[in-house]
């Protein structure tokens, strides 16, 4: 069988696109894991952080499904949002969308460009829990909000949240970002273990300037990544809930991959984000697969798309050099 795909990236975070809209093509559940592993290697000619599959929906323009590299399946990804909400803005013409997630209908829309040439979306990032038990982490205690857990580190304090996508969040000085902690952490939460027995994804948080951040993030299923949007939004509350930054207002958001910028709503006593960044095509291209072993796949056809490469080339220098004047 032959299958259409576009490789698309949100601040690097890469992600390959499968329409199953038409009728054309369609998968089950075991078929979208074997085929987020096989494509997904970085040994493979696609390679990818994982799936976006891009589905009908009854109640919104479009439904979306993320699978990651070990073919788990994700409740949510904020960067592959953003894919999907560029190739959703393209496919139907339309500049203001509804996508189905997992947990939640999240409005994105295409919007002013953070860069110059560069296509920008803002997609929702919502809900948002504070309770434990959606991440879940095992605790005594109905909330971790900057504090230790002692199992983790002597020193360091944490705030546990789901937006919807479970994440621990700690602010860090620049010695701690760059040292080893983060991984060990990170490797503990994944693996085999008592407080996240489904893994958590961990970010580590450092203040550049008032109104810019950095932030890491080892991502669950994947290990650590150029960016994950869900992160960069759930640091962004996080830095807001510490007098670092303030609702209602912009935050620049710093990764490996680029920047992003969030912002914070309060609302009901609740929170949602606002999640903006680029969506980049990489290429559009053509397997063939056999269902019986999509490892084995042969790339037949591959149209790159160089301008847009090359532009966020240009915000990814920009952000570099920020970054290295700002860490301190």
């Amino acid at each position: 069988m032959n299958i259409e795909l576009v490789k698309c990236h949100g601040s690097g975070n890469d992600f390959i696109i499968i329409d199953e809209m038409g009728s054309k093509i369609a998968f089950n559940d075991d078929e979208r894991s074997r085929l987020a592993i096989a494509l997904c290697s970085r040994n493979s000619e696609l390679g990818a952080d994982g799936i976006l599959f891009v589905m009908p929906s009854e109640q919104a323009d479009a439904r979306m499904r993320v699978f990651n590299t070990d073919g788990s399946e994700a409740s949510m990804c904020g960067n592959g949002l953003r894919c999907v909400a560029r190739y959703a803005s393209d496919k139907f013409n339309k500049t203001k969308l509804i996508i189905e997630t997992m947990k939640a209908d999240l409005a994105v829309e295409k919007t002013e460009e953070i860069f110059k040439g560069i296509p920008t979306f803002k997609v929702e990032i919502s809900p948002v829990s504070f309770d434990v038990k959606d991440l879940p982490l095992n605790l005594t205690t109905e909330t971790l909000e900057n504090e230790r857990i002692d199992e983790l580190s002597d020193s360091l304090v944490f705030t546990a949240l789901a937006v919807p996508n479970p994440h621990l969040v700690s602010i860090v000085d620049s010695d701690i970002l760059q040292s080893s902690v983060q991984k060990d952490i990170s490797t503990r939460v994944n693996g085999p273990n008592e407080l996240f027995p489904d893994g958590v994804n961990v970010s580590f948080v450092h203040e550049l300037e008032k109104g810019s951040i950095f932030v890491r993030t080892f991502e669950r299923g994947v290990g650590f990544t150029n960016a994950c949007g869900t992160a960069m939004s759930a640091s962004s509350l996080v830095t807001c809930l510490n007098g670092l930054n303030e609702a209602e207002t912009e935050i620049s958001v710093y990764n490996d991959g680029g920047m992003v910028k969030c912002m914070v709503h309060q609302k009901d006593g609740g929170f949602s984000i606002d999640l903006i960044g680029n969506g980049t095509y990489e290429y559009k291209a053509v397997i063939e697969a056999d269902p019986e072993d999509y490892k084995n796949f042969k790339l037949i056809n591959k149209e790159v798309f160089e301008e847009e490469i090359s532009q966020y080339a240009k915000l990814q220098e920009y952000a570099k050099q920020y970054v290295a004047a700002h860490l301190k």
